[in-house]
């Protein structure tokens, strides 16, 4: 890991030390679909990494629960991406809460492919995780391995002119802003979604850079409003020494689109680092073109 802080609880620890394991394992032959893949090494130490009765939410779906459900799921998941690997980047720990950054590389249909993605656990005494979520792109999977993937969302979006001094993370509590922020979000108040951030340098998908000027940040988050229609709620804080993960949970609807689970993590940096996590594909389009596109790459 890059980064570890906040109080390094032993449950933490074992957490910790699970979550390492199955992201430098290798996976050897894929596992096979069906009970037979439970059997599979690297399936019994993702699987050990949650308690039995666990819930697990990632994009595009609706939150798993148990061996039963999360089992297929990583089946599937090394099925289409043999060789990912993981390791750990910024880890914020605080009360049952892990914040655990990681940076994500695979092959996929030939293409090497490196993204960023923050896994959210809330942990029992055992280490196990009782309640995770994971925050990432999938666009990353298919733009560069499928002819028909759709563009990105934020083509064409980056810094013109020079960009402003460098500002200080802030130190105070986010938690205490919480309220005000969640507002933002839901009513797209992109002001007060900036007022905050000041000249910190604003990250997210789809950027092939870090966004400095007011008005590049702006027009980032207006294109995702113009597609998105966030209702979301409080998720997780987690605040360490430098760093702070502040994760918001709900559905987006598109235009003219049923709502599906969506979320977004924001984490603020020690040196004016403003990263926004999230999906993607449900504001480029809707669930079956999705569904045919990832049928499509599992054939291909």
């Amino acid at each position: 890991m890059e980064r570890l802080e906040g109080r390094v609880t032993p449950n933490v620890c074992a957490f910790l030390q699970r979550q390492i394991r199955f992201g430098e394992m290798p996976t050897g032959p894929a596992p096979e679909p069906g009970e037979s893949g439970f059997e599979h090494p690297r399936v019994k130490a993702y699987l050990d990494i949650f308690d039995t009765d666990a819930t697990l939410w990632e994009a595009g779906s609706k939150a798993r629960r148990g061996r039963d459900e999360i089992g297929p799921s990583i089946i599937n998941s090394l099925g289409l991406v043999k060789d990912l690997r993981y390791r750990g980047t910024d880890v914020v720990a605080e009360g049952s809460t892990v914040v655990f950054g990681q940076w994500n590389e695979a092959t996929v249909k030939g293409h090497k492919i490196a993204f960023p993605q923050i896994a959210r656990n809330v942990l029992g005494d055992d280490g196990k995780s009782l309640q995770a979520r994971r925050y990432y792109d999938r666009h990353v999977l298919l733009r560069d391995t499928l002819p028909d993937a759709p563009s990105g969302l934020f083509e064409g979006i980056a810094d013109s002119g020079p960009a402003p001094a460098k500002t200080p993370a802030s130190r105070g509590r986010a938690d205490a802003e919480l309220p005000r922020r969640l507002a933002a979000w839901n009513s797209e108040d992109i002001d007060t979604l900036l007022a905050r951030t000041g000249n910190m340098r604003l990250s997210g998908p789809g950027l092939d850079a870090p966004l400095s000027t007011a008005a590049a940040k702006k027009s980032y988050l207006q294109r995702f409003f113009d597609k998105a229609n966030v209702e979301l709620k409080a998720g997780q804080v987690a605040v360490g020494k430098t760093t702070t993960y502040v994760e918001w949970h709900g559905t987006v609807t598109r235009p003219q689109g049923e709502p599906v689970p969506f979320g977004i993590m924001e984490r603020f940096g020690p040196g004016g680092e403003w990263e926004l996590y999230f999906d993607t594909l449900p504001l480029l389009a809707d669930q079956k073109t999705i569904d045919d596109l990832f049928a499509k790459l599992a054939r291909s």
